[in-house]
């Protein structure tokens, strides 16, 4: 069994979220193309529901688990929420709030990587 790393998990996370923001960006660009539905990333909780994750056992009563890899796949958006008379789906608001939330989901992934680089760093000047 392999180990939890927290700097491939993050990095993994990363990877979904520059996506996720094509993703995003696309629907954005084709926000006036008719018959254009809006597509997003599946959650990232599904991705790690079917990613590889086991614990490391360094001693004989630690717990185990095991999972299997998976990719990213985009869906298509429910189409009856938001029909537009060109059966176009993006709403831009919507796409806008979305680029939001990968932001601040990208800063505290960075965040994140950055304590725990410093939390190592300084056990190792020990």
């Amino acid at each position: 069994m392999e180990p939890v790393n927290l700097f491939q998990l993050a990095a993994q996370q990363s990877r979904w979220l520059a996506v996720r923001q094509s993703a995003v960006a696309g629907n954005v660009a084709n926000a006036n193309t008719p018959g254009y539905g809006t597509v997003d990333v599946e959650p990232f909780e599904k991705v790690l529901d079917n990613t590889a994750v086991s614990l490391s056992t360094t001693q004989v009563g630690h717990l185990r688990g095991r999972t299997t890899e998976s990719g990213f796949s985009l869906r298509q958006d429910d189409a009856s929420k938001s029909m537009l008379p060109s059966e176009n789906t993006v709403v831009l608001e919507n796409e806008m709030l979305k680029a939001g939330e990968i932001r601040r989901q990208f800063e505290l992934n960075t965040a994140i990587v950055k304590a725990f680089h410093r939390m190592i760093m300084l056990s190792s000047k020990s």
